[in-house]
């Protein structure tokens, strides 16, 4: 079995295998792929080495979550790290899916909900999905001006900051979770967020911005902000 290495995630007590596997195609969303051939694929990673994973609702309307629950279940969770995402409940489809691009691979709608409750049941809905018991890293997915637009932006950020981080920071200091972060394709939703919270520094929290780490964006070897080399 390759060793990938780890790497202890800022000033978390997280170790993460340098390579993790990313689950947003698992969910059948984009292509079509099967339960069985997501949980190959996971079970494949594991084998290879890869004891990251980051899953999150969105990804197939649940499927990924299922998927990744179904295929890791067997294997004792203080042996790798698992995370997923908040920002979206998943509500029962009123109507037959239309976007073609998009597919759903479950009978679910997402409804965006940064609340203090939206979060709190977000968290509380993986949990039954993976139907496993600990998820280690939280990230809030996909909160920016470029996401929502420029007018529903502020308002739903002030919706984190005034109740979704509160719970975060509850689930945290229970130890529920045992890292909090925010997982978004803007860097300037990061920024923001670090604004208005000390504890939301690159040092503290996993940050995740995933459009500008492709490889073939050679801009994003650059921090995003100065303290960023030294807490990678």
């Amino acid at each position: 079995m390759p060793d990938f290495g780890n790497r202890r995630v800022g000033r978390t007590s997280v170790e993460v295998t340098e390579l993790g596997l990313g689950c947003a195609t698992l969910g059948g969303s984009r292509i079509a792929v099967s339960r069985q051939e997501a949980e190959a694929i996971v079970g494949a990673a594991w084998a290879a080495g890869v004891f990251y994973i980051d899953t999150a609702p969105y990804y197939g309307a649940g499927q990924a979550e299922r998927c990744v629950g179904d295929a890791m279940r067997w294997v004792p969770r203080d042996e790798w790290v698992l995370s997923t995402k908040v920002g979206r409940l998943l509500r029962p489809s009123r109507t037959p899916a239309e976007n073609t691009e998009h597919r759903q691979p479950l009978p679910f709608d997402p409804v965006y909900d940064y609340s203090y409750d939206g979060v709190m049941r977000s968290f509380e809905d993986s949990l039954q999905r993976l139907g496993l018991a600990r998820i280690d890293i939280l990230y809030v997915h996909d909160i920016g001006a470029m996401q929502h637009g420029e007018e529903a932006h502020p308002g739903l950020m002030r919706n984190l900051r005034d109740g979704g981080y509160r719970a975060l920071e509850k689930l945290r200091a229970a130890g529920t979770v045992r890292a909090i972060g925010i997982g978004v394709n803007e860097r300037e939703a990061l920024l923001e967020a670090m604004e208005w919270t000390p504890s939301c520094s690159p040092a503290a929290t996993p940050c995740s911005s995933r459009r500008r780490w492709r490889i073939c964006c050679r801009n994003a070897r650059r921090p995003a902000h100065p303290s960023w080399s030294a807490a990678r």
